[in-house]
């Protein structure tokens, strides 16, 4: 299939002081302000339960603030501007949301249903979607997986479909949900590597992770949420993970000491990281 340049020139999204919260009032996210153009690779870092899920489920439509302004395509994003079906046809062909789980995301008898069912919810004439869809089978080289049903696959595979039910849609933007999660070594690797093509054809991808390893092969900027659910940073993707106590204070990394010949080490572990002395 062939994947589509992007015009970079307008942001996509623009969120102005957005708070949410859930039933029990306690804010998952508070005052956030961001705005992410056209073509940007955005990882979204934190540590679990700091509002990573839910601010992506936000640009993605399916969570709306409690407080404060978020504008997709310089349209209101709103429950009401939603019920509108031309701009919710719009919306959805243009942003898709691949879950952290899977299974919450697949639901057709077979690969093959899974993949043509987006499509067809745009009204696109029949043929087109079979081409589509075998056309990304072919790409995610699953094309063999098509008449299997998605409950029995392995991880990786139902990962793989998920991706592909919204690649045939051929969507700007891509919001991925701890993407490397339970995924083994090979698969991640395919899956960083995809991403970059993805990259290099102007998509706009924006990935929540605590998984430090994957983030400088899949982001160019980096937003970092803290344990209070506020946004402490905002910038390059190099300035931020080369800043240690920034990534201490937001639990992305962890210290521990111990003595070594009567000398204190301090160590610094994490995944991208590594392990770095300080005496």
């Amino acid at each position: 299939m062939s994947i589509l340049k992007q015009d970079n020139s307008k942001a996509i999204f623009n969120l102005v002081n957005v708070t949410f919260s859930y039933v029990d009032d306690r804010p998952a996210l508070k005052a956030i302000d961001i705005t992410i153009g056209r073509g940007e690779a955005v990882a979204i870092l934190g540590s679990n339960g700091c509002g990573k899920s839910t601010l992506l489920s936000i640009l993605n439509g399916l969570l709306f603030p409690t407080a404060g302004i978020v504008e997709a395509y310089g349209t209101r994003l709103t429950e009401d501007q939603l019920s509108f079906e031309e701009f919710a046809r719009f919306f959805r062909s243009r942003v898709a949301f691949v879950f952290q789980n899977p299974d919450v995301q697949l639901f057709c008898p077979t690969v093959l249903e899974e993949v043509s069912f987006g499509p067809l919810q745009l009204d696109l004439p029949r043929e087109e979607v079979r081409r589509r869809s075998h056309e990304v089978l072919d790409l995610l080289g699953i094309e063999h997986l098509a008449d299997r049903a998605p409950f029995n696959l392995s991880g990786g595979e139902k990962k793989k479909v998920a991706i592909a039910s919204v690649l045939t849609m051929n969507p700007e933007v891509l919001l991925l949900d701890e993407p490397g999660n339970g995924l083994d070594p090979r698969t991640q690797a395919w899956f960083i590597e995809f991403l970059q093509r993805l990259r290099e054809a102007g998509k706009t991808i924006i990935t929540a992770t605590h998984d430090l390893s994957i983030v400088d092969e899949i982001a160019e900027r980096i937003l970092i949420l803290d344990e209070d659910h506020q946004l402490v940073a905002d910038g390059p993707g190099t300035e931020i993970l080369g800043d240690q106590e920034l990534l201490l204070k937001a639990n992305l990394i962890h210290e521990h000491y111990h003595h070594h010949n009567g000398v204190l080490h301090r160590h610094l572990h994490s995944h991208v990281i590594g392990h770095r002395h300080q005496h």
